[in-house]
């Protein structure tokens, strides 16, 4: 009888023990297959989960537009007064939904080049207003003559047909007109064939974004979804930080197995250049664990304190020997046009650049841009980028419109929040397909540690206490 119980005893540690190791073991095993079936999935090729969302998104994609409405237009164009704002808004439209066209992949260098179609839809649920509510706004065509026409005796010419048009520093103009383009007056009356349409996005509906190429991943994880630079010639595993080189994805996803440290370079068409996010916070998202990653402060600092930033100095007057932070021209992409580009509200600027305007209120929860990161997969499953976009404004004395001017303004004509957040069906299928999956394999390889554990040390405890009993 005693015999039989130290069997009994001696066997139960011994199933406690093969179940210890057999929990130890399916670990490494069960992280192995997580990451091949996630390696598997992400690759951009038909059939992949990944490419069907990135083909066309099944997240509804929303644009914000805030306008800066000018409180008092003849004060500012008489005096050279601060220019008084006030943000209306939001104007919502639905951007994104159409799917990528013209997709080509190339099995060889493993990339894929596709174009991405450009519309907006208005939503009048998600807006203030209508598209026809007016306000007073900057003149985009007039503010642009000097840059575009510094000699002299054409700014003489061009001044004649800015007040033969009526035109002025200012103009009233629908929501519609001021974002998606209205024929201008004063270009009209040039004599030479230009194009007479002004609006600070057109064109957009019914054009293309690209064409662009990135990796497929089928070669090498590390690279999916990253636009190839050099379109298939060169394979690289390092992205470098240079202001003027195209590096990282869309922003849409990223290399799975994102860790906190990692730093997520994306490029952006609106602002014609990469940029990046570091992490913030641990966040929940409808029972998805997700890391947010937020565009820092330095991706708009002065070259003096981010040297990557140095090519959007373009010259020593307006940014105060390239020390003014917080703002950066990107005219180079918009036809020599002087458009800067900043965070909304001038948020993170430094104090020179709103100086001269009064009605902002930057502040970080509203202004800032984010992108929630699922880390396994990459992929992004909400975003919120935010950009303000300003026209630089310089005394003109040829110019009478301009000519009382008595120093220079970045003037924020409009700031967008465009947003993306995975829908409730999408994240119910995500974290039964993906989440679900890894937590119940890691409570089962927790469950079979921690059981064979209890039982081979409750058996040996017994045994032990037998064999004590038996000798005494």
């Amino acid at each position: 009888m005693g015999c039989d119980r130290n069997c009994g005893l001696i066997a139960g540690a011994v199933i406690g023990a093969v179940l210890a190791v057999f929990g130890g073991i399916l670990m490494p095993v069960g992280d192995m297959l997580i990451e091949k079936t996630i390696k598997k999935q992400v690759v951009l090729e038909e059939g992949t989960i990944a490419f069907q969302n990135w083909v066309k998104t099944g997240t509804e994609v929303y644009r914000q537009f805030w306008i800066f409405d000018v409180q008092n237009p003849e004060e500012v164009v008489a005096n050279s007064s601060k220019i008084k704002v006030k943000q209306r808004g939001p104007y919502t439209y639905r951007v994104r939904y159409l799917a990528k066209e013209n997709i080509t992949h190339d099995s060889e260098s493993h990339t894929v080049s596709f174009i991405q179609p450009n519309g907006a839809i208005f939503e009048p649920s998600l807006s203030v207003g209508t598209e026809n509510d007016t306000l007073t706004v900057l003149n985009l065509a007039v503010a642009a003559a000097p840059h575009l026409y510094p000699n002299a005796f054409v700014q003489v010419v061009l001044n004649s047909l800015i007040k033969k048009s009526k035109s002025a520093m200012f103009q009233r103009r629908t929501v519609r007109e001021f974002l998606w383009g209205y024929t201008d007056p004063f270009l009209s009356l040039v004599p030479y064939p230009i194009s007479t349409t002004v609006g600070v996005f057109y064109p957009y509906n019914n054009t293309a974004d690209g064409v662009y190429t990135v990796f497929t991943g089928k070669d090498n994880i590390s690279q999916v979804a990253i636009i190839d630079t050099y379109k298939g010639k060169r394979n690289l595993s390092y992205w470098p930080s240079y202001c003027d080189m195209i590096n990282g994805t869309d922003a849409a996803s990223f290399p799975p197995f994102v860790e906190k440290t990692r730093v997520l370079r994306f490029f952006s068409s609106d602002i014609c250049r990469s940029i990046y996010a570091v992490f913030g916070a641990d966040i929940n998202l409808k029972g998805i664990p997700v890391y947010r990653f937020v565009l820092p402060s330095m991706a708009f600092a002065s070259p003096v304190q981010n040297p990557d930033n140095h090519c959007f100095c373009t010259e020593k007057v307006i940014s105060k020997n390239c020390t003014s932070y917080g703002v950066l021209d990107i005219g180079k992409c918009k036809e020599g046009k002087p458009v800067y580009i900043s965070l909304p509200h001038f948020l993170h600027a430094s104090p020179d650049i709103g100086e001269p305007i009064e009605g902002l209120s930057p502040n970080e929860d509203e202004h800032s841009t984010y992108l929630d990161v699922e880390p396994i997969t990459g992929f992004t499953l909400r975003f919120a980028k935010r950009l303000q976009v300003n026209i630089l404004v310089k005394p003109a004395r040829k110019i009478e419109a301009l000519k009382n001017l008595k120093r220079n303004y970045i003037v924020p004509v409009l700031w967008l929040n465009e947003t993306g957040t995975i829908g409730d069906e999408k994240a119910e299928k995500f974290r039964k397909q993906v989440t679900g999956k890894i937590n119940l394999l890691g409570l089962v390889e927790i469950i079979l540690l921690s059981v064979g554990v209890v039982m081979f040390v409750a058996f040996m405890i017994s045994y032990c206490a037998c064999r004590s009993k038996r000798v005494k």
